[in-house]
């Protein structure tokens, strides 16, 4: 007589437990996308502290400096404490100190709180990510890694938007967006579970018991990560610029202009969940080589019309580019690692953003002037295509024809 179990059926994650852990990431955009509207209604207010046109951008780009510092760390004890609860208290921290300026009216106050966003971000960003890995496996973890990236690019369009509608009600006004965190909060707390190592079965469960962090590994995806977050975030940065280079200077057509070249971004998102399955080096060899060309184009781009498509399709290649180091990461991370490697791997590509417009001065200054940088640029992604061919040469001669 068979002996029955009364081991629970273990609870299987699916549409709703993807798009709570999803929507998160739309509060890391908010950060820079909500306020940048209102950048110049900040600068009138507190025009009279000193040096407040230096202080003032930094209301902008403090919290993605902060995820470049913390997300490793942030990951670090989300391994140690548990992830989901940490996301859940990082999300109400969130919501709290990103609405207190509409209480405050001290630049100095204001700034500390920007401190406190970027932190929650760094633990929101990474925690949101490790989870979906631990919820999902295979290809629906990379088609949920994908919908997240392509979700944050989509955001970003629409909460310029928004942050220029609640510019209506005042420079305080884009600062009510932060309460959003608490309809989210919601979506984690009620649809989502804390999963531990017992709940990677078989052989997986074991090793993802016992693993060490594989530092060899994620020392190259790393510097491959940063490289490409350069290459991600140039055209986004830089494209008003290029754009004005080319006689276009009405503030609304360049906001308009740079809107429609970044849905290159969640279209080449689309394209990756096509191509997912392809081997990862082939994946980078395609995505540098259309970035590279995409750049190589705007250079010699002689109209705006031809230059926009040119940065468009140099996003579709930053679209794919995205999801394919994630999910590349991510493959190869065991559950007790798991964060700290999502966390390296979220700090990484927040530094490549950070030294972003450094590089490109620097480049600039050797060239000429902005639109020469771009060839150098595309240049760079080409040669990155060459080696990531170079890379599956090993894979290749180790497939032997069929007689």
């Amino acid at each position: 007589m068979p002996i029955s179990s009364n081991r629970p059926r273990a609870r299987e994650a699916g549409f709703l437990q993807g798009l709570s852990l999803v929507l998160p990431m739309t509060l890391s955009v908010m950060g820079v996308a909500v306020l940048a509207p209102d950048l110049p209604q900040l600068l009138a207010h507190f025009r009279n502290v000193p040096d407040a046109d230096y202080w003032i951008p930094m209301i902008l780009t403090t919290p993605a400096l902060c995820v470049a510092i913390f997300s490793a760390g942030a990951g670090y004890l989300g391994d140690r404490f548990g992830r989901r609860r940490l996301l859940i208290a990082s999300m109400v921290v969130y919501a709290f100190v990103g609405t207190a300026p509409l209480l405050l009216d001290n630049l100095t106050l204001i700034l500390i709180t920007r401190v406190g966003v970027g932190l929650c971000e760094a633990m929101l960003m990474t925690l949101s990510t490790t989870l979906i890995g631990d919820f999902f496996k295979g290809e629906k973890r990379d088609r949920w890694l994908a919908a997240q990236t392509a979700t944050a690019s989509l955001s970003a369009l629409v909460l310029l938007n928004i942050g220029g509608v609640l510019g209506v009600l005042g420079w305080r006004g884009p600062f009510l967006m932060y309460a959003s965190a608490f309809v989210m909060i919601a979506g984690v707390v009620f649809f989502t579970w804390e999963i531990g190592p017992s709940d990677e079965t078989g052989k997986a469960g074991a090793r993802a018991r016992s693993a060490h962090f594989p530092w060899g590994r994620m020392i190259g995806i790393c510097a491959v990560t940063i490289f490409a977050s350069v290459m991600f975030y140039t055209v986004q940065i830089e494209t008003s610029v290029g754009l004005h280079e080319h006689g276009l200077i009405d503030p609304r057509m360049l906001g308009w202009m740079i809107s429609l070249a970044s849905l290159g971004v969640p279209a080449g998102t689309l394209v990756f969940r096509y191509a997912d399955r392809l081997p990862t080096a082939l994946l980078l060899a395609i995505e540098f080589a259309i970035m590279g060309g995409g750049f190589v184009a705007m250079t010699h781009a002689g109209t705006v019309n031809s230059f926009l498509i040119a940065a468009g399709v140099n996003q579709v290649g930053a679209g794919m580019i995205l999801p394919t180091l994630l999910t590349w990461a991510m493959r190869g991370l065991a559950y007790d690692v798991r964060g700290r490697g999502t966390g390296l791997w979220t700090a990484c590509f927040a530094v490549g953003q950070f030294i972003c417009p450094i590089v490109i001065t620097l480049i600039s200054r050797h060239t000429g002037g902005l639109l020469p940088s771009f060839q150098v640029l595309g240049f760079a992604s080409l040669t990155a295509c060459l080696l990531a061919l170079a890379g599956m040469m090993p894979v290749i001669r180790r497939v032997r024809p069929v007689i």
